[in-house]
């Protein structure tokens, strides 16, 4: 419990809870986008 509780309410804690989420995000991003650019280019190009 303590470990949650340094997470949630201290400044280094909220800060790191951030990046956690922030790097989630950005990975979620990049799947999509690279999803996104692989069909692009399996429908350009037949062969």
């Amino acid at each position: 419990m303590n470990l949650l509780r340094d997470l949630l309410f201290t400044d280094y804690g909220l800060m790191s809870l951030v990046v956690i989420l922030g790097v989630i995000v950005i990975g979620v991003w990049f799947k999509s986008f690279f999803a996104r650019k692989m069909a692009e280019d399996a429908a350009r190009d037949p062969g």
